[in-house]
């Protein structure tokens, strides 16, 4: 509980401090915060339970594209403002570190190994959000089509 804990700390600072490097307007860096350790929070229990990476960082950036789309609505700000900041965390730094460590030391299976991880994380970002952006996209329809038959 500590180790979680602890976590949701460091992830909700690192997105406010990533937040107000890219210009977030105030009222929304404690929203971007909760965000980004929203999203950590989901990776990490998702990565106890099934011990895939990937699938921790795809269900936690849904999770961050969902809880941005939902504060966009609430606060009408761009969704931007919360998802960038949000995802910060779960971006696979430490992995193109080392792949490009591994590049250096001529270790090519652990560049690969190291690569090819990096590159299926940033696609599982990429895939989710998207997915999160297209159940906006859809529910902006449907509330198009039903205004538009009650008046």
């Amino acid at each position: 509980m500590i180790y979680l804990l602890k976590h949701l700390g460091y992830a909700f600072i690192s997105t406010i401090g990533f937040a107000f490097i890219f210009n977030t307007p105030k009222a929304a860096l404690l929203r971007s915060g909760l965000a980004g350790a929203f999203g950590w929070a989901v990776y990490i229990v998702v990565n106890q339970v099934s011990g895939s990476v990937v699938l921790s960082t795809f269900m936690g950036s849904l999770c961050i594209g969902l809880v941005g789309e939902v504060f966009a609505i609430l606060n009408k700000n761009p969704i931007t403002v919360y998802i960038i900041p949000g995802i910060v965390p779960l971006v696979p730094g430490f992995g193109l570190y080392n792949t490009m460590l591994s590049l250096l030391e001529n270790d090519y299976d652990g560049a690969l190994l190291h690569g090819s991880q990096s590159v299926m994380i940033a696609i599982a970002i990429a895939g989710a959000l998207t997915i999160a952006l297209s159940v906006n996209s859809y529910r902006k329809r449907v509330f198009r089509r039903r205004s538009r038959l009650k008046i």
